[in-house]
This record gives structure tokens, sequence and C-alpha cells, in this order.
């Protein structure tokens, strides 16, 4: 769901797709430098765009049972 929601084909690639839209300097690696406010950006877009979108598709299986 990473994946899909950020728009790539592996979720491994996700948070550095969300880091390069919000301009945060993610490494692959050690990310020391990296604040912690800007983890919480990548974290945060990540996290609620899979939240609304299991939101979705669970509001879309209870209208078909319906």
């Amino acid at each position: 769901m990473k994946a899909q929601v950020a728009h790539v084909a592996d979720p491994n690639q996700a948070k550095y797709e969300v880091a390069s839209e919000l301009h945060v300097p993610l490494q692959r690696g050690y990310n020391g430098q990296l604040s912690s406010h800007d983890a919480g950006r990548i974290g945060g877009r990540l996290g609620g765009s899979m939240v609304k979108e299991m939101v979705r598709m669970a509001a879309q299986a209870m209208n078909q049972k319906s």
C-alpha cells in the first residue's frame, strides 16, 4: 500500500519519493543529519495517505456488502 499511495512500483522507494517531493535530503543509509521534524514530515505524509486509502477501501467494501 505504501508504494500505491506514493505512486511508485517499489515500496522501499516510497519514502525517497516523498522526501524528494518535500525537498527533504533523505539518503540511503545513515541519515543522522535529518531533523526529527523532516523525518516526521516524510512518515506523516506516507502514513496519512495510507490511512485515507484504507478508509476508502473499507467504505467501498461496506458499500459492496449492502
